[in-house]
């Protein structure tokens, strides 16, 4: 790579996170929903047109801190899992759960627009699903792990829903029973649903400890996708 070549690969980097930090700025005190290319390029004191060359779109953009911020949650919940690799599922469990609770306090804004209102007009486009399955698919592994080895609790699953449980467990992991299949989407949900109840101000004058209160609904979650111990071997 020549001199110049490199140096313009550099500065191009430098420009595309300088933008995004002004759109992250912007987010925080607009919202997604008044994003603005102009005014980004206006408070970086570039021309729009010069933006357009990084950003074409006000989604371009939008998909980029998307992506940015799913990669950040999922590289705090795999460092959390990391750190207790050692532990056994249900610990590794609470870690990531935990990992979430904590980098959505550290990044409200980011946070919200990722598990916020959608922004009007905008559709995540696929390239958004790698970095948004991150934390799922953590959590995926650590029942895998737990089926394997000490074995999960099968969730009741009614008659009528078993179908679709079936269609789910195919389509995202085939080689764990329907029953905690669906028990971890609705896990899922709720993991996030206590989240934003935190963040976005529902639990003012309701939940005074919340972390403990976290911790405790985590273990709750835990045990509604079969993680509860002892048990037996993978077809228990």
């Amino acid at each position: 790579m020549s001199t110049a070549h490199g140096a313009r690969a550099r500065a191009r980097v430098e420009v595309t996170a300088a933008i995004k930090d002004e759109a992250r700025r912007q987010l925080a005190a607009e919202g997604a929903a008044k994003l603005s290319l102009r005014a980004v390029a206006r408070e970086l004191g570039m021309v729009s047109s010069a933006l357009y060359r990084y950003f074409p779109s006000r989604d371009d953009l939008l998909t980029a801190l998307i992506i940015d911020a799913y990669d950040s949650l999922g590289e705090s919940a795999e460092a959390a899992h990391g750190a207790a690799a050692d532990s056994g599922p249900l610990q590794r469990w609470i870690a990531v759960c935990e990992a979430v609770r904590g980098w959505a306090l550290a990044h409200p804004h980011e946070y919200a627009l990722i598990y916020g209102s959608p922004v009007p007009g905008y559709t995540a486009p696929d390239t958004t699903v790698p970095a948004a399955a991150r934390v799922g698919n953590l959590l995926l592994g650590i029942l895998r792990d737990a089926y394997r080895g000490l074995g999960l609790a099968r969730p009741p699953l009614p008659a009528a829903l078993r179908p679709e449980a079936e269609r789910m467990a195919a389509d995202l992991a085939p080689d764990l029973p329907p029953e905690t299949v669906t028990a971890l989407v609705a896990a899922w949900a709720q993991l996030y649903g206590l989240v934003g109840f935190e963040l976005f101000g529902q639990f003012n004058r309701v939940v005074e400890d919340r972390e403990t209160f976290f911790r405790h609904a985590a273990g709750q979650l835990a045990q509604g996708v079969g993680l509860v111990y002892p048990q037996r071997g993978p077809a228990s």
